[in-house]
């Protein structure tokens, strides 16, 4: 009797277990999903109280910028109207620094902040040093020849004499280092003495020179503390809603964000849009596919072939115009009026003409497309690799003699790729707060429910098996009967036994 009182509690409290972890799973099923995303939007919005704040403040993700230089074989012969002959030179990869500075929280749910950048060569993982000799077109020359190309012959004259008494050519060979960060040039000078305000270099030029060791403007971005929906979005850029280089609304416009961090919980239609100030424009990136970043579900976005596109080939983009063959921006409104243009690397994605016209150049997705790996649920990009060409648009002009008989080329000067990639205690910390616990809730709600389900069925099932028992107990048993000795059958019915007939009276 004992026994079956405690094979009962216990049935009992395994039913009261049950009922407990599938009560507990269901409010999991239903409450996980809203604290999940509450975790996520309090740790992803920029806040000093945010898990996410100081990475935002101080990206700790090792970034490294790898330049690829066009070394010109041919320059004599391209002066005399040959087709460019060109060798990539490189990479000469440089150590990235980013940190915020003048962070100021303003009352309308923005922050506004500096970005610096700094960078430092680095040997070891670079193919060539920054003493290596590189021959590409003189910017500055070609630059102003064609500035000059629709002015009188009178003033053209003046320039082929400053150029000759200058010392300078059509080409120029450089060292990597001075092409990058600055050199002396007479002409610089005389630029700077008599047209102060024509180029934003001061001593030195060099292509990568205003970069390092400065800011990339004032960025004012919402913060999303308030109003969640226009989290990191930009509000303003050094004090504009939209700059004035192109020529129209559309492509003026300052959209999406800094390019650090995006809106989260994101889907396969979503688009990843930010402003470049190097770009001088908003670019916005295309889902690809879903992939996995050392254990970290990922969505790839990717440059649309739009990007650089002409008007002709996508109406929205005639804005950014005058415009050339598909595939590459003019940028010279907002580079000191420089025939440069902006493109993927070895003309990727562009016009086949523009490839065509230069020897040497392969254009392939593997090694020329850009791409972010974003974190769907935080908006935190994983791994990125941008990479963007520029080259300048040279010819001879008449009456400059340094142009010779150049043919119209676009011809690249380099190409550079920004790469990133979460790793180390940041990843760590990454994965365990922000993947590993919210899967772990996530299959916690549906063990407890299977648990509480089968945990539930035990009381059940000892009831249905006591209740057998006691059936089987009060019903009658064939063990119980008396037993029958053998011996001969009784017949069922037996005949009545027959009596003598009386006497007759």
């Amino acid at each position: 009797m004992g026994s079956r009182t405690g094979a009962r509690r216990a049935a009992a409290a395994l039913g009261c277990a049950g009922l407990l972890c599938a009560v507990l799973g269901a409010v999991m099923v239903v409450m996980v999903p809203s604290l999940i995303k509450q975790q996520v939007l309090k740790n992803v919005r920029i806040d000093p109280s945010s898990l996410s704040f100081d990475m935002w403040k101080q990206i700790p993700v090792p970034f490294y910028l790898s330049v690829y230089f066009f070394h010109v074989l041919n320059p004599n012969e391209v002066l005399q109207g040959g087709k460019p002959q060109v060798q990539e030179r490189g990479p000469y990869v440089y150590r990235e620094f980013r940190h915020k500075s003048n962070i100021t929280f303003n009352d309308n749910d923005t922050v506004s902040f500096l970005e610096y950048r700094s960078f430092q060569f680095q040997p070891h993982k670079s193919r060539g040093l920054e003493s290596d000799y590189i021959v590409i077109p003189n910017i500055l020359v070609m630059s102003a020849a064609m500035m000059m190309e629709d002015r009188p012959m009178s003033l053209k004259l003046m320039m082929t004499l400053a150029f000759t008494t200058l010392g300078e050519r059509a080409f120029m060979n450089r060292t990597v280092g001075e092409i990058m960060w600055g050199y002396e040039d007479p002409l610089m000078n005389l630029i700077n003495k008599y047209f102060p305000n024509m180029f934003p270099f001061k001593g030195k030029f060099g292509l990568f020179a205003e970069l390092n060791n400065s800011n990339s403007g004032l960025f004012t971005v919402f913060t999303g503390v308030k109003d969640f929906s226009r989290i990191h979005l930009v509000d303003k850029w050094n004090g504009l809603s939209k700059v004035s280089f192109w020529h129209s609304d559309q492509c003026n416009m300052i959209n999406g964000t800094a390019g650090q961090m995006w809106a989260p919980f994101m889907s396969p239609e979503s688009s990843l849009e930010f402003y470049s100030p190097e770009a001088c424009r908003s670019m916005k990136l295309v889902y690809k596919e879903a992939a996995l970043f050392e254990g970290i579900p990922t969505y790839r976005f990717v440059a649309p072939s739009t990007l650089f596109a002409n008007g002709s080939v996508y109406p929205p983009n005639e804005g950014f115009c005058p415009c050339r063959e598909s595939g590459i921006q003019n940028v010279s409104t907002c580079r000191f009026s420089a025939p440069l243009f902006l493109s993927h690397p070895h003309f990727y994605n562009a016009d086949p003409v523009l490839a065509e016209a230069v020897a040497g150049l392969h254009p392939n997705p593997e090694e020329h497309a850009l791409f972010l790996d974003i974190h769907p649920v935080t908006g935190i990009p994983m791994n990125c690799s941008v990479k963007l060409q520029l080259s300048l648009y040279m010819k001879a002009v008449r009456g400059i003699g340094q142009t010779g008989s150049i043919q119209p080329v676009v011809l690249p000067l380099l190409w550079f790729g920004e790469s990133g990639a979460m790793e180390g205690k940041t990843l760590q910390s990454f994965y365990s707060q922000l993947v590993l616990l919210p899967k772990v809730l996530h299959y916690a709600q549906y063990v407890l429910l299977a648990l509480g389900c089968v945990l539930l069925l035990v009381p059940i099932v000892y009831q249905i098996r006591s209740q057998g028992c006691k059936d089987a107990v009060s019903s009658p048993s064939l063990a119980a009967q008396p037993e029958q000795l053998p011996g001969p059958r009784t017949p069922l019915l037996q005949e009545s036994p027959r009596t003598a007939p009386s006497p007759r009276a």
